[in-house]
């Protein structure tokens, strides 16, 4: 494989923005991207952004329609670094957890989980019941990361972006690819929690 790939799903939970943000940095980043975004995800964009359906797919290199099963990404040996879900739904995620996938999305899901490649879902959902826990704890046990976008403070960030970008960088990392300028703790930050605590 010449150049590195990553497929972004994309479905109906709040928070597409995680989605997006992940889109523009793979492109910094200059990995190439396959997007495939759900009916439901369609519907989110339309409620949570102004952006048009061709300005969402522009930010993609390869876009892959969600009923296409036949798509590259739903083969084993198109190679990717694996998959980012961002947001990921609990349907999404119980779908992925059964192994009964009825979507590209999901079918890709299941694609990165059989080639043991990284399968990051960025589960979007509170309060959680047991079913969902269930699923949880099914998908890590597939070999799968589950990546809820949990804002940090200790980069005292000063908007939403800046909360945002960080939950993205934080499952980019997942798959060894490193954002410039990223804040990270004992390097671009301030002192230890050790530190803070002798000088306090």
């Amino acid at each position: 494989m010449n150049a590195q790939r990553l497929v972004v799903g994309i479905s109906g939970a709040t928070g597409i923005i995680y989605g997006i943000r992940a889109l523009q940095m793979l492109r910094v980043l200059e990995v190439e991207s396959h997007l495939v975004v759900s009916r439901a995800g369609e519907m989110t964009r339309a409620y949570e952004t102004r952006l048009k359906r061709d300005e969402l797919y522009a930010l993609a290199d390869h876009v892959h329609p969600i009923g296409d099963v036949g798509a590259s990404i739903s083969s084993g040996s198109f190679r990717t670094l694996g998959m980012l879900v961002a947001p990921c739904s609990v349907r999404t995620l119980a779908e992925i957890a059964s192994g009964v996938t009825t979507t590209l999305l999901t079918r890709a899901a299941d694609v990165a989980l059989k080639e043991r490649r990284r399968l990051v879902l960025m589960v979007r959902e509170a309060p959680l019941h047991a079913g969902h826990i269930r699923n949880m704890l099914t998908v890590t046990e597939l070999g799968g990361i589950i990546h809820p976008p949990v804002p940090a403070f200790y980069t005292e960030p000063q908007s939403i972006a800046d909360i945002v970008d960080h939950s993205v960088t934080r499952a980019l990392d997942c798959f060894g690819l490193e954002v410039p300028g990223a804040p990270r703790w004992g390097e671009s930050l301030g002192m230890s929690p050790a530190d803070r605590i002798r000088h306090a």
